[in-house]
């Protein structure tokens, strides 16, 4: 904790006078272009993975990067999606997993979570992922097994966020785009889902470029 209070003095003494303007900017109302879904591990940091500054990116955070689909009881996850696309307008809306991810191993075995019970009902969402390794990929093992699962689950957590009234109206007018990533954390990089091809690569310099207003570095 105290690495944290000295951080919040340095914070106070040295970074915000140095963006003193676009704090007191952000004061006043955010519009942020991205809604970044990921997951709760302290491991991940999404602002540094993207390079993105306070008011960029709109975070929902929880174990697994889970989007419980329409019509299940509403929680933190579900509101905040829904009042990012429908009042703040974001129209990037990215699911980013991750390697060695504690919530797909719990998924892939949930005999193991006995004495949380909370996790295992929330972890009831990536029964389709789940499903898909274990009738599809039988004869993977270890990590290339849990690898194929984080794969999996951004896949079926895309899917869940289409349900979502604001999305899928947004979708079907051309006003949203979604982006399925996983964030290898030893390696640095990000692995990127196209939904037309259903085919997993690397984030490539020449995918950037061709979003709008995007350069390649």
């Amino acid at each position: 904790m105290k690495k944290v209070m000295q951080g919040v003095s340095r914070f106070k003494n040295e970074v915000y006078p140095k963006h003193k303007e676009l704090f007191e900017k952000l004061s006043s109302g955010q519009a942020p272009e991205v809604l970044f879904i990921t997951c709760a591990d302290s491991r991940i940091d999404a602002n540094l993975i993207t390079q993105t500054g306070p008011g960029d990116l709109f975070h929902v955070r929880n174990a697994g990067n889970i989007v419980p689909p329409h019509g299940v009881d509403a929680g933190g996850t579900v509101a905040s999606i829904e009042f990012a696309v429908g009042a703040l307008g974001t129209t990037e809306l990215v699911i980013c997993g991750h390697s060695d991810c504690g919530a797909m191993k719990g998924a892939l075995a949930p005999e193991g979570l006995g004495d949380f019970p909370h996790v295992c009902n929330w972890l009831r969402h990536t029964d389709a992922a789940v499903k898909v390794v274990k009738e599809n990929h039988a004869d993977l093992e270890g990590q290339d097994r849990l690898e194929r699962m984080i794969e999996e689950n951004v896949v079926a957590q895309l899917r869940n966020l289409q349900t979502h009234p604001f999305v899928a109206a947004r979708l079907a007018a051309g006003k949203v785009r979604l982006h399925g990533w996983v964030y290898d954390i030893g390696a640095g990089e990000i692995s990127s889902y196209n939904l037309d091809e259903k085919t997993w690569g690397p984030l490539s310099e020449a995918e950037i470029s061709q979003l709008p207003g995007v350069s390649a570095a």
